[in-house]
């Protein structure tokens, strides 16, 4: 399948001629049997994603510590699985990786509201982040490595917007579904969601030997034209762990209706961009929409401070998400393109790591700025910090010039 903005031949544009170019395709049946198991991963995270919070909040008494205590053990969780589960792919593969991760992100779901103690909804969120990490990390190095690498921006846009699509509707209907049925059925529906897309994990293909050795953790770390990028979009990923934890609670009673229009405006944001980014990376490169999609996130966040003002909130979540997509796809992007395919694995930890560690320390650290000093505040407070990640964005832009600058 190819976009019907894309032509399968340039130059003399017949196809015939000896400057016609044959682009790739771009989707194949294995990459099909990946969405389905992105969808059933990121319907069962996504479907429980604030629901889990609320949840923690309502019945362990614990307000809003216990709600930033809930998703702040889901990120711990899942950066400690992100970092050991390059080694487990190495050893195991792709396809153990993948199914071993969506018991463990689907099982638990289905138990969340046997009990109600913070305890219990903490033990649930640590082993459902553990799975996460693996479907996330396994399945983002296989994904990558199923995509031509001259279309690389727009396949991981089109995947993005294949995971996309279950947030814009799973996060939005998971608090809708929860206030009017209860959380129970809400936690069934994310455990069989995951569970179900286990069928398809057979027919995907095994990661392949590669001749040079796989890029360790510690060594990706280590290098700067990861780093920067990585560092950059936990910035931004800080934005996304407050807005879908706490919105629900910084929003007065009186608009509670638009919680659910913000929380689907954000990821349809989100989902947008980063199809708009990967078009635009893969003909001007993904380098200059960095620091964009940061100055984007932050403005949003602040924005988004005026939570007693419709308009406002609306308007503040959809800016966020832009600039969190754009800084989505620009950054794994630009991560994939610096790596050869022994690196896959380590880029795809690393993202994630920035993704799920600046989510859990945006809920972990909002959550008890708040208390103090009132929502607006916090959120304020927020887009400030985020500024400081201009200072990798602005280094790394100047170092890539510099390396193109270079003779070759």
């Amino acid at each position: 399948m190819t976009s019907s903005a894309d032509p399968q031949t340039s130059g003399t544009g017949t196809g015939t001629g000896p400057a016609a170019v044959v682009r790739p395709r771009l989707v194949t049946r294995a990459l099909l049997l990946r969405f389905v198991t992105v969808i059933g991963a990121s319907t069962s995270f996504f479907l429980l994603l604030s629901v889990v919070p609320l949840y923690a909040q309502e019945s362990s008494g614990g307000g809003s510590n216990a709600a930033g205590l809930a998703t702040g053990a889901l990120m711990l969780a899942t950066v400690a699985g992100e970092l050991i589960t390059p080694r487990f792919v190495n050893r195991y593969g792709y396809r153990v990786s993948l199914a071993v991760g969506l018991v463990l992100l689907g099982a638990p779901a289905l138990v969340l509201t046997a009990f109600d103690n913070i305890g219990w909804i903490v033990a649930v969120c640590l082993l459902r982040g553990l799975g996460f990490a693996l479907t996330v990390v396994a399945g983002g190095a296989l994904t990558v490595s199923l995509i031509p690498p001259e279309r690389r921006g727009e396949g991981l846009a089109l995947t993005g917007i294949v995971a996309g699509v279950p947030s814009l509707v799973g996060l939005p209907a998971g608090v809708w579904l929860a206030t009017h049925f209860g959380y129970t059925p809400v936690a069934v529906a994310g455990g069989v969601a995951a569970l179900a897309a286990i069928v398809v994990v057979p027919g995907l293909p095994d990661r392949e030997p590669t001749p040079d050795r796989p890029l360790g953790m510690v060594a990706g770390f280590r290098t700067p034209g990861l780093l920067r990028p990585t560092l950059v979009f936990a910035t931004t990923a800080l934005g996304a762990g407050i807005v879908v934890t706490f919105l629900p609670s910084a929003v007065p009673s009186t608009y509670t209706g638009l919680v659910a229009v913000a929380l689907f405006v954000q990821p349809a944001a989100s989902t947008a961009a980063r199809w708009a980014a990967g078009r635009h990376g893969d003909r001007h490169g993904p380098a200059g929409l960095v620091v964009p999609g940061l100055l984007a996130s932050a403005a949003g966040i602040l924005i988004t401070a005026l939570t007693g003002n419709p308009v406002a909130l609306v308007a503040g979540v959809a800016l966020f998400g832009t600039g969190f997509g754009v800084a989505q796809n620009a950054t794994l992007t630009l991560m994939y393109a610096r790596v050869t395919a022994s690196g896959y694995g380590a880029v795809s930890a690393l993202w994630n790591v920035a993704y799920d560690a600046g989510m859990g320390v945006g809920a972990v650290g909002f959550g008890a700025l708040a208390g103090p000093v009132g929502y607006p505040r916090a959120f304020a407070l927020t887009a400030a910090l985020m500024l400081i990640a201009l200072l990798p964005a602005w280094r790394d832009r100047v170092a890539d010039r510099a390396a193109a600058a270079q003779p070759r």
